[in-house]
């Protein structure tokens, strides 16, 4: 399996990047066809392993964190944290845009051919159906990272990315609009959704996409495209298989975002590197939206280190995340309230906040919340996501969904700003893959 995966990295990269059609002579050595539903989830762990970890290079570009300047690792990022994408650093790290289509390919190796070659079973009906979810999943963080935020009056002309659901070395990749590739990924999720078999993974495995998964997906999905009934329905979807939550006030309590967390669902990414988080320190605007004494997440989530805090979340495999109810707590107060429910949206959220807060304190807020109008209740899910969600990736792309705001950020005692709708909410392709694909300009 070491020899396909091998060569399946060299030909993705090639085919990614652009025209591949003077590599098509390539015989390749010793290739191994995977043949067995063993061979086939072997090749699916490799895609899994792949995937990018971008989510803390997202973070630095949001409103969640400050560079620390001293740190001997911030020339990798200091340009990513200025929003400097035209002119960076040579030493800037990349956002992993290969990394990407790589753990696409593997997917697509797995659905073009697990059921042919090791037959049709419940087990390789699992193992498609989360090549499906797992290849929606990686379109899905595509899109949201090199093409403008949803919106419904425009998806249909405004670019996209590449859509790329088969091996074909003559092909010629163009980026498909937003509407194309949403609707390539929703009819990938509904295409797992009929193959998954397994609700839940034990823990070790909870890094695939299970029945639960993949309903948390459509439910992040619907919610980015606003289509809120949908939305909805697919939290209580997941919700229905499973709706326990960490309770912080709970002797010997997890994170929320522990792998072995209650809420778990999915723990596939790591959303904080050791390196990013080693250079960097939690901005005072996230400080500042917590009770320090009273919402147990602050000591659950930052560590005091001198005059700063620090990430108490990330940098380790135990803090992998994907999904967890926390989240679909959210949507679903979300999608209620945008459909006229502002009781279930009420209760949602009150829900999430009794594992969370300490009893007193809860009882002040329940007071709070219930008296809120609409409109104030909207902004008060919106700041518990920024809470709950807080250094899991969610920050950048919820800001670009709600308003893209401006933002500053200071290095080296000059200020640089992002201003409100500010292009740069929109990653730019990287310059090695418009060389080698035009059609990216």
């Amino acid at each position: 399996m070491k020899k396909i995966i091998q060569l399946c990295a060299v030909l993705l990269v090639l085919f990614t990047l652009g025209s591949c059609k003077k590599y098509l002579d390539i015989e390749p050595v010793g290739r191994v066809i995977p043949t067995t539903t063993e061979d086939f989830r072997a090749l699916l762990t490799s895609a899994y392993n792949s995937f990018s970890e971008h989510k803390s290079l997202l973070a630095l570009r949001s409103d969640e964190l400050k560079l620390n300047e001293d740190q001997e690792d911030v020339i990798l990022y200091r340009d990513i944290y200025k929003w400097n994408d035209a002119t960076p650093d040579p030493s800037t790290f990349s956002f992993q845009y290969v990394a990407l289509y790589n753990t696409i390919f593997f997917a697509n190796e797995v659905i073009a051919e697990v059921e042919n070659r090791a037959g049709k079973s419940a087990v390789t009906a699992q193992i498609k159906g989360e090549a499906y979810l797992l290849r929606a999943y990686n379109h899905f963080e595509l899109l949201n990272l090199y093409a403008k935020p949803y919106q419904a009056s425009s998806a249909a002309t405004d670019r996209g990315v590449v859509l790329v659901l088969k091996m074909d070395l003559e092909a010629n990749y163009k980026p498909a609009t937003i509407e194309e590739v949403y609707s390539q990924i929703l009819s990938d999720i509904n295409e797992g959704q009929k193959l998954l078999n397994i609700n839940t993974f034990d823990t070790g495995k909870n890094y695939r996409f299970t029945t639960r998964g993949a309903w948390a997906l459509k439910a992040r999905v619907h919610e980015f495209r606003g289509e809120w009934s949908k939305a909805l329905e697919a939290a209580r979807q997941a919700l229905q298989l499973n709706n326990e939550l960490e309770d912080l006030n709970a002797a010997g309590s997890k994170s929320p975002n522990h792998y072995q967390a209650k809420e778990s669902i999915m723990a596939m990414e790591k959303a904080m590197n050791v390196s990013v988080s080693n250079t960097v320190a939690i901005s005072a605007h996230l400080l500042s939206i917590y009770d320090k004494d009273n919402d147990l997440r602050f000591a659950k989530y930052f560590s005091k280190s001198g005059n700063d805090y620090r990430s108490a979340k990330g940098a380790s495999n135990e803090f992998k995340i994907s999904f967890r109810n926390g989240e679909l707590y959210l949507i679903q107060a979300e999608a209620a309230l945008q459909t006229g429910n502002p009781a279930l949206a009420t209760e949602s959220l009150l829900a999430l906040k009794a594992k969370r807060l300490k009893p007193a304190y809860l009882a002040a807020e329940k007071s709070r919340i219930q008296a809120l109008t609409n409109a104030d209740l909207l902004q008060e899910i919106y700041k518990e996501r920024e809470r709950e969600l807080a250094l899991e990736g969610h920050r950048w792309y919820d800001l670009r969904r709600y308003g893209q705001p401006a933002i500053k950020h200071t290095v080296g005692g000059a200020d640089y700003n992002l201003i409100q709708n500010d292009p740069r909410y929109t990653l730019p392709f990287p310059k090695a893959a418009i060389t080698n694909n035009p059609n990216l300009q």
